[in-house]
């Protein structure tokens, strides 16, 4: 038994539930761990984030400001932020997209909608830390150093950099200037679990103040998961009439802030994708690239003033060619 899992049982047994019986729960792309708890009568998940205190004070403070915006997310009974122990409620095993794959999947959209609307509805000035221009911009510096460079083994040019800095300038200044709410930012399928009343929304200690389009890119252009263009086109007109009746501000442009978010997005986690696999020994993230990038030609294509974006992605080699 490791020294992570003999405290564990230790912080367990102090909480009362020494003899419970403990199954792996899944993971994340972090080294953050989850357990599900049994005894005879109930169930209970645990969160084991070593070295992640600020992480888990995170996600108390967004539990409860999610809480009070009438979302269902698990309830927490104990927690040990130092440590990186948190009890959870156990709020079941299916998630979306796994229930994305069935039949009926539109009640299911459409109640993460609602949730998602009540949340951005929910937001206050001075709350939550700003998503701005400088996190942006480092979250797209991923996608030339982790993907072009090291999975893809190929070292830009001068010029490919300048087309590269003018275009993500233009997905940059998109997103700072749409109307700023709270964003879980990953509000995906696998973060919603199928429950009564749902979605049951976790892994949210990452929220920051951002651009109103981020989580409803998150789940309509899904990592692992892709809609319709015409399914995508009936959630998108749902989430504009339900922001507006909620009184959001949207942009003068939806469409155009919709494909430019979703583009940082898809670029940002293609970078990550292959950071998880040569920084983190976890390869299988990337069997989906070609999802993203498939994802990019049709956010890219239609808006001329990111030509010099798209002939960035164009000039890319194959994974795997000289």
């Amino acid at each position: 038994m490791t020294r992570r899992n003999a405290a564990l049982l230790e912080w367990l047994a102090a909480e009362g539930l020494g003899e419970a019986v403990m199954e792996p729960g899944g993971g994340d792309a972090s080294a953050r761990r989850y357990w599900r708890l049994k005894t005879p009568s109930r169930t209970w998940m645990v969160m084991d984030a070593p070295d992640q205190a600020a992480d888990c004070a995170a996600f108390l403070k967004v539990q409860a400001l999610m809480q009070s915006a009438g979302l269902r997310v698990p309830e927490i009974y104990a927690a040990d932020t130092e440590a990186g122990f948190i009890l959870l409620e156990d709020l079941g095993r299916e998630d979306y997209l796994a229930a994305f794959r069935e039949e009926g999947r539109g009640d299911l959209v459409r109640s993460a909608l609602k949730a998602l609307v009540q949340w951005q509805a929910a937001t206050r000035d001075a709350v939550l830390e700003a998503f701005d221009a400088e996190r942006l911009a480092a979250e797209l510096a991923l996608f030339p150093d982790w993907y072009v460079e090291r999975h893809l083994g190929w070292r830009p040019d001068a010029a490919w950099q300048r087309h590269w800095e003018a275009g993500i300038a233009v997905l940059i200044e998109s997103a700072v200037s749409q109307p700023q709410v709270w964003t879980h930012r990953d509000y995906m399928a696998r973060n919603l679990l199928v429950t009564e009343p749902g979605p049951g929304v976790i892994d949210f200690q990452d929220a920051l103040c951002g651009p109103v389009t981020y989580d409803l890119v998150s789940l309509l252009r899904d990592a692992f998961f892709s809609f319709p263009a015409d399914e995508e086109a009936g959630y998108i007109q749902m989430w504009l009439e339900m922001a507006e009746a909620a009184g959001l501000s949207l942009p003068a442009d939806p469409q155009r802030a919709i494909d430019l978010m979703a583009a940082q997005r898809h670029l940002k986690v293609l970078g990550i994708f292959a950071r998880l696999r040569y920084r983190d020994g976890k390869p299988h993230y990337l069997d989906d690239a070609p999802r993203f990038l498939g994802y990019l030609q049709g956010e890219l294509a239609p808006y001329d003033e990111l030509a010099a974006l798209r002939d960035c992605i164009a000039r890319l080699p194959e994974a795997g060619a000289p």
